[in-house]
């Protein structure tokens, strides 16, 4: 497991990617609350990704978790995680530690019905 060090390290290393990337800030509306620091946002949206959790489970030391989803899907209709997987993946392969025989995709998808069958009886509860 990296240490708080390590993991500060590469945090940093890939905020130093997508930073540049994001679009301007919108003008601070007079009298609004004032817009999230977009670094504490995807430092929280990395949380969250890395450590499989609901948005509403982030920790209290992130912005809220309605803002980091936000910004996670804004983000991801402009491309800002694919083009910062494929820079990360290029830079591992130019450097010689990316090996393509060891790259594989998984993806599962369960429906999550509410209720289960019609069939079912009602509980009397």
């Amino acid at each position: 497991m990296p240490s708080r060090k390590r993991e500060r390290q590469l945090l940093d290393a890939l905020w130093e990617r997508i930073a540049p990337q994001l679009p301007p800030k919108p003008a601070q509306p007079k009298g609004g609350r004032p817009f999230a620091d977009d670094k504490a946002c995807f430092e929280g949206i990395v949380y969250v990704l890395r450590n499989g959790i609901r948005w509403n489970s982030m920790p209290r030391c992130y912005p809220s978790s309605t803002t980091c989803n936000d910004r996670f899907h804004l983000w991801t209709q402009l491309g800002l995680w694919d083009q910062m997987w494929k820079a990360v993946l290029e830079e591992l392969d130019d450097a010689g530690k990316l090996d393509a025989s060891e790259l594989a995709l998984d993806a599962t998808f369960a429906e999550a019905r509410k209720g289960g069958t019609v069939s079912e009886r009602q509980n009397a509860a």
